[in-house]
């Protein structure tokens, strides 16, 4: 290796002698494995808790809807925390809004819990 060397002269230049390693260089390695999961872990993860969110908060009365453990029904009423399902003709149940997860002929908007 010469004195040119580009990746050598930044080395030195961040205090390390030539026998030695910059701590700051050392740190490089762990810098890049939060930032990948980062990317590849919690902002997938944050986007899919958004998209519920939005969906838990859009919806209404006579919502045909699913639930987690497999009820399908209309929405009959809405609290902050739960809803009322008509299940049958004149059989409501009440659920935690949470235990719904998506709508009647379409894909499931939270996927989780589900292999």
């Amino acid at each position: 290796m010469t004195t040119t060397d580009p990746l050598f002269g930044m080395l030195l230049a961040l205090g390390g002698a030539p026998g030695q390693v910059s701590p700051l260089v050392q740190l490089i390695p762990f810098a890049l494995v939060l930032a990948i999961f980062y990317f590849v872990i919690l902002l997938p993860m944050r986007n899919r808790q958004k998209k519920v969110d939005t969906f838990l908060s859009a919806l209404k009365k006579g919502d045909k809807v699913v639930t987690s453990g497999g009820i399908f029904g209309s929405i009959t009423d809405i609290s902050e925390q739960s809803v009322q399902l008509e299940i049958a003709d004149r059989v409501r149940v009440r659920i935690s809004r949470n235990a719904i997860v998506g709508y009647q002929g379409q894909e499931p908007v939270s996927t989780e819990g589900q292999s």
